[in-house]
């Protein structure tokens, strides 16, 4: 299937959502099976309602922040964009034509090093990225600790840590999305630098 904004972006949300909700910034959600996505949007979300985007449901949410009205599109899960199933191509065709002001990437603190591969796939397409580690009270009973500060160092993007299920803990990720959308934030992704031969064909195929 073809990769045109005519068969993608917005044809992706729920029409009535749109229509029925006036908002200023939309936020897509994106990250990897299984690792709280869908629980951040519900309590992240005062208003929610479930659209068709091809054979996939996606979920549309909004919640309001500073007089600002926000829309979150909970993208199908998926563990890369690189368009090998249809949810890999959804997630996507909406990551490039969504026209989203951010995109937040749902991260499992317990394999975090398997997760970011997704993360990078993304710092590649779009810059206003922020990361959530997700599932710290789970990390914490494994023995896990996760620096957010040096992590959000070396992606160049802000990163914040979270328990899903609290709904206290998902105050700070709100207002980052906030601040982000609105500009305060400047996020400055990290450019990932591969070997020499792979750099040489990227410089020529980037004009």
């Amino acid at each position: 299937m073809g990769l045109t904004k005519n068969s993608t972006g917005n044809s992706l949300l729920n029409n009535d959502i749109l229509v029925k909700n006036n908002f200023d910034y939309k936020i897509a959600i994106a990250g990897n099976p299984n690792v709280g996505k869908s629980t951040i949007f519900r309590n992240a979300s005062t208003y929610s309602e479930i659209g068709h985007g091809k054979t996939v449901e996606n979920a549309s949410g909004i919640f309001s922040y500073h007089n600002k009205n926000f829309l979150l599109v909970d993208i199908p899960g998926t563990y890369s964009i690189m368009s090998n199933s249809e949810e890999e191509e959804i997630a996507r065709d909406f990551l490039c034509f969504g026209d989203s002001q951010a995109t937040l990437v749902i991260v499992d603190a317990t394999c975090l090093e398997r997760n970011l591969n997704l993360v990078y796939q993304i710092l590649e397409i779009t810059n206003n990225v922020i990361v959530c580690v997700n599932l710290l009270d789970e990390a914490k009973k494994k023995g896990i600790n996760i620096n957010l500060k040096l992590l959000s160092k070396i992606l160049g993007v802000p990163v914040v840590g979270t328990v899903a299920r609290k709904k206290k803990s998902l105050n700070n990720l709100i207002s980052v999305m906030y601040k982000v959308c609105s500009g305060t934030i400047k996020c400055s992704p990290n450019p990932v630098k591969y070997n020499d031969d792979i750099e040489k064909v990227v410089s020529k195929l980037l004009p």
